[in-house]
């Protein structure tokens, strides 16, 4: 012992013969000991040398029977003693790994299980040391026994049993349950209920179903020796046991190529195996299964006696009112960590007392509700999640859980007897609980759950057993409370999986101008009436935007327009009014829904400008399945999950057909496993599950494995089968169903090696590639359907549509294929690399609602363009704010500022005769005027809001350039599709360009021009910067060439189409050729009929037909290239013209 510790110990006193003496600074000494055991080290060190110096036994108890009047010196014993006497688990936080640690924690548990020897308790005196009295009794109760030292069997009393006589002798007991039941003492509840678990938790007394199965299973070892012995009778030989003689087995070879030799009796031949003699491979650590505590033992008579005593009078007097103050101490977390074990433990224990003793149920009343099934519930899923995350205290979580479990089935087994009172508001009772559980999906699905997750490394058997158990009750249960009634109504929860792009285009409601305008004025007239005031309640129950909610922050305001359409749609105009104000509140950035200064009258004009708008509407929620089945996965875009909670029949066969899994099944075949040392009732609830599976849901084709059919062999081959006659009936009953199927499939054999889920086993039973009734199975592609989706696919992939897959579904032969299996079939053939090429086009929502700022710009451009040829087309030009004819047109005779739209018509020529329209057919005009009907067209969207190239020189969209696509393979089709030209086709097709060569030659074009040429004659793919390309102009000219302008904003250059063969690039080249300048004089040009100009045209016609035989004499030179790459660019960075 340190030097200065034990001159500290030796300042104590000393004892002579019974009486203490103590020294004149034994308080100081105390002191200096606790202060001593604060400052130790991770060894514990001053622990084991007070322990070793016997400290407790020789000094503390004596000073506090002797000197208890002297209340320091008391109060500082009762400290040292309480931190003396922690349990070395505590000290330690845990089983120490290391083996020096180890030697340290197992020293310091023998010296508090030598406390536990000479410890003796005392009468009470002061109540103000209850809580430290209380803690050091359950330190001393919480020390583990050590059987090996102890050498006691059952029924014998064992230190434990003597320390427990001694604190009921003492009167102990009795101050537990005052401390219980006084309402003065609540604020030591929790270690109250500690003190009962230590008290009782020991002293493990045999109920009258136990006493039965200890009978019975000697009735099973009494079969098993008798079975054994008729069997050596029989193989007992003739000849001498030293003489059994050697046999060759013939066709089982040894190491070598010879066979085995057995050189003992045939009768033992049936256990002869290759791993006899080898080494047992050894179990990697995180591969064992875990261990169960096996700390049970039966305490002496006398002392079960009065535990009985203690429980009865526990429970009449003290459980209710404890449990009560621990369950709210918990919930308003006032506990320290883990303390809820304590509360898991006494429900479950007191509860099964309850049961075995003559049930009263008003006495385990306040734990009999549905408060408790759920605090047991999510703790139980707690742990569950903890057990997962904190892998180094993945056992003490385990442990915790199967603490929850246990109380969870206990509260099933107390209704299960509550069903069975005489007592009609008992029964009552029991059905109102019945159905809360029932009702409620977290309650049904939890035994499904655990059975699923169930991990063997981490708990134990002892969990599987009571977790089977609780199942087979919560079946039973359910199955009985189903076959009393027609129909059972049960909450069901889907995953709603909405997809932003997957889905189909949402219908609109009704848009009718008429019941539109009906509509209006009905909800107008409603809202003057009522002064534009809104009732309290009404505004109250208003909420557009939900905090909670996993849709993004611009959905929701969008929904909060649709909702305020469709309030006006309904015609509840006060309503609509309200969700417009209150998404002001929610949203007032930008103005979408007003200012926050908007007076009644411009409220009313949103509402009309909302009612007439086309909003985005999201498509209806499509069923969820409840499971997701096998089959071919593919993800078009991000998925958002929302839970969608549902009323819906229960269907107690279909409940069941989700323990049809193999994960559920293999928790009940490890429980099968150990059928020996299982009770007959846990084999009865494994035998019944298995039952319910295979007889009652027909899939007795889950058990066709291997080892299944090895336990079921070590079932009918024991010698004491008659006691497992449940088991060994349904044995039979599967393997001859096996038979049957094995003698139509003949890969049942082979089966036999995997598990097999719900698909498995129906294409094992009715035969492979056939689908059952509802199965998502694919449908596979013919070779013919796949080539003729390569061709439709190879001819619109460069057809640039906005959607191909929308394109190909029409034209496909057979009209069941759905848009899913072709883009998973364009993946699986190669034709694109991933899913996500075939997105749809997204379609975003566009603004309804006009700011101050924008009217105010609107006003301004009016009073721009008022006097101009084009007043709406100006407006739409300038205006920041992109929106449709009709809404700009609306917006300007709302605001005054036109009375009529007659005023907005383009104004036409001088000769009052209107141009001529446009021959692409896109109904927009070509020139200045534009008449009623087409400006009425225009606003009802039946026209295209593009302008001609010639009125606003802009570029070509990407409809522009899929019209101009679709419009020249139609040309092609009716030409007998895209056959090679000859050379007088492709002289002729030459683009007369004349007019622009010369008008771009008076701008000093020249070198672009031929820039350009060279281009058409290399077909290059050069990309270099040129201020040509930015030219309107020079953009016509490409067009009319027949150049393809860049697709969308991802491409940058001009792409020269691989339709175009390369005679008709050289004739495009060959019309490039800039004429002849003119005269210098500059005189104009001459009429359109005169001699002049007739014969500059037939030379420049006879100019380009000599250009074009010098490109075909050019290109028989070269050698055509097949296979390349003919899809040439040309862009701002090919060359530099100038």
């Amino acid at each position: 012992m340190n030097c200065e510790l034990l001159a500290t110990c030796s300042a104590l006193g000393y004892l002579e013969g019974d009486t203490y003496h103590k020294e004149a600074d034994c308080l100081e000494s105390v002191k200096d000991l606790i202060r001593y055991l604060r400052h130790e080290d991770d060894t514990r060190d001053i622990r084991q040398q007070l322990g070793a110096g016997h400290i407790l036994q020789n000094d503390l108890l004596p000073i506090i029977s002797q000197h208890g009047s002297d209340k320091p010196l008391f109060d500082a014993c009762i400290r040292l003693m309480v931190n003396l006497t922690q349990p070395a688990l505590l000290c330690f936080g845990k089983i120490p790994d290391d083996p020096a640690f180890r030697h340290h924690f197992l020293q310091v548990t023998s010296y508090l299980q030598a406390y536990k020897e000479d410890w003796e308790q005392r009468q009470e005196e002061d109540n103000l040391l209850i809580e430290r009295i209380l803690l050091l009794v359950r330190n001393v109760l919480h020390v583990p026994a050590d059987p090996y030292e102890e050498k006691n069997v059952d029924d014998d009393a064992s230190i434990h049993d003597k320390l427990l006589w001694a604190v009921h002798m003492s009167g102990f007991d009795d101050l537990i349950k005052f401390l219980a039941s006084a309402q003065s003492e609540q604020q030591w509840c929790m270690h109250v209920l500690e003190t009962p678990e230590a008290l009782v938790g020991a002293g493990h007394a045999r109920s009258a179903q136990e006493k039965s199965r200890d009978l019975q299973e000697l009735e099973v070892l009494r079969q098993k020796e008798q079975a054994e012995r008729r069997t050596r009778t029989l193989q007992r030989g003739t000849r001498h046991s030293r003489f059994g003689g050697s046999y060759v087995v013939a066709g089982l070879k040894s190491v070598g190529d010879n066979d085995v030799i057995y050189h003992r009796g045939l009768h033992n031949f049936k256990n002869y195996t290759h791993d006899s003699g080898k080494a047992v491979r050894r179990v990697p650590k995180r591969h064992r299964q875990a261990c169960d505590p096996n700390d049970k033992r039966r305490s002496a008579l006398n002392v079960r006696l009065f535990l009985r005593e203690f429980c009865v009078d526990f429970l009449e007097n003290c459980y209710n009112h404890l449990m009560y103050l621990v369950k709210e101490g918990l919930i308003r977390e006032q506990a320290q960590q883990h303390d809820e074990t304590y509360y898991l433990w006494a429900l479950s224990f007191f509860m099964a007392f309850n049961r075995g003793n003559g049930f009263r149920a008003d006495l385990v009343s306040e734990t009999m509700s549905i408060r408790a099934f759920h605090f047991i519930e999510r703790n139980m899923t707690n742990y569950y999640e903890m057990m997962l995350t904190d892998r180094k205290q993945a056992t003490s979580w385990s442990r915790r859980m199967h603490l929850a479990l246990k109380a969870y089935q206990e509260l099933l087994l107390t209704v299960s007897e509550m069903d069975r009172s005489r007592d009609d508001t008992i029964r009552q009772s029991s059905n109102v609980i019945k159905s809360n559980i029932f009702y409620l999906m977290e309650y049904r699905e939890l035994f499904l759950t655990l059975l699923r997750k169930f991990d063997e490394t981490k708990q134990p058997k002892s969990f599987l057993q009571d977790l089977v158990e609780s199942t087979h009750l919560f079946l039973r249960m359910l199955e009985r409370f189903c076959k009393g009634r027609n129909n059972l109504v049960v909450q069901k929860k889907k995953v709603k999986k909405r997809k932003n792009r997957s889905q189909k285009k949402s219908s609109t409601p009704e848009t009718n101008p008429e019941v539109l305008e009906e509509t209006w004025k009905i909800v107008s007239e409603e809202l003057r009436a009522s002064g534009f005031q809104l009732s309290g309640s009404l505004v109250e129950s208003l909420v557009p935007f939900d905090a909670a909610s996993e849709v993004p922050l611009e959905e929701q305001r969008s929904e909060a327009m649709v909702r305020v359409q469709d309030s006006l749609m309904a015609r509840l105009g006060p309503e609509a009014l309200g969700l417009l104000r209150a998404a002001r509140e929610v949203w007032p950035e930008g103005d979408v829904f007003g200012s926050v200064d908007v007076e009644p009258e411009e409220e009313l004009e949103m509402l009309k400008q909302i009612l007439h708008a086309t909003l985005p509407r999201s498509a209806p929620p499509e069923p969820a399945a409840e499971e997701d089945e096998g089959g071919a996965e593919y993800e078009e875009e991000e998925e958002l999950e929302s839970v969608q909670v549902s009323e819906t029949d229960f269907n107690f066969l279909d409940f069941i057909k989700r323990f049809a899994n193999p994960a559920v099944v293999r928790p009940y075949l490890l429980m099968l496993r150990t059928y020996a040392q299982n009770s007959p009732h846990t084999n009865h609830c494994i035998a019944r599950m298995l039952h319910r599976l295979a007889v009652d849901l027909k899939m007795d084709a889950l058990l066709y494995q291997l080892s299944v059919f090895s336990i079921f062999n070590q079932i009918l081959s024991d010698p004491a089968a008659a006691a497992y006659k449940e088991l060994g009936t349904f044995a039979k009953y599967v393997v001859g169903r096996f038979l049957v199927v094995a003698a139509q499939n003949d890969k049942a054999y082979i089966e036999l090696l995997f598990w097999k889920n719900v698909g498995a086993v129906r294409e094992m039973t009715e035969g492979y590639g056939k689908t059952g009734d509802g199965s998502k199975k694919k449908v596979a592609w013919t070779e013919e359907e796949e080539e003729e989706l390569r061709a439709l696919y190879m001819q619109h992939c460069d057809s640039e549509v906005p959607d191909i897959v929308e394109t190909l579904l029409p034209l496909l032969s057979s009209e069941t294929r759905t848009r899913r299996q072709v883009v998973v079939q364009l993946v699986h053939m190669g034709l694109v690399d991933s899913a996500k090429q075939l997105k749809k086009t997204k379609i975003g929502t566009g603004i309804v609602l006009w700011t101050e700022q924008q009217e105010e710009e609107l006003q301004m451009l009016y009073e721009e363009f008022r006097d101009s040829d084009d007043v709406l087309g100006d407006i739409l030009k300038k205006s920041t704010a992109k929106r449709s004819r009709a809404r700009v047109v609306d917006k300007l005779i709302s605001m005054g500022l036109v009375s009529e739209r007659r005023q907005l018509y383009k104004k036409r020529t001088s000769s009052g005769v209107p141009q001529k329209r446009s021959s692409k057919g896109s109904g927009k005009s070509s020139g200045k005027g534009m008449t009623e009907e087409e400006f009425l067209a225009d606003l009802t969207g039946q026209a295209s809001d593009q302008e001609e190239e010639e009125e606003e020189e802009e570029d070509f969209s990407e409809s522009d350039e899929e019209e101009i696509e679709v419009q020249r393979k139609s040309e092609a089709s009716a030409n007998g599709g895209p056959k090679r030209k000859s050379l007088g086709s492709a002289i002729g097709k030459v683009p007369n360009v004349g007019a622009m060569l010369r008008a771009l030659q008076h701008e000093g074009l020249s070198g672009p021009l031929l820039w350009l040429q060279n281009c058409l004659n290399r077909t290059a793919d050069d990309r270099e910067e040129d201020d040509a390309m930015e030219l309107k102009s020079f953009q016509k000219l490409l067009r009319k060439l027949g150049l393809r302008a860049p697709a969308n904003e991802q491409e940058s250059f001009w792409r020269i189409p691989e339709k175009l063969n390369p005679a008709q690039l050289r004739g495009a080249a060959a019309g490039l050729t800039p004429r002849e300048e003119l005269p210098a004089g500059g005189e104009e040009p001459q009429g359109p009929g005169s001699p002049d100009q007739e014969h500059e045209e037939e030379v420049s016609s006879h100019e380009q037909r000599s250009e074009a035989l010098r490109a075909l004499l050019l290109a028989r030179k070269r050698k055509p290239r097949s296979g390349g790459d003919t899809n040439g660019t040309l862009g701002d960075g090919d060359a530099n013209p100038s």
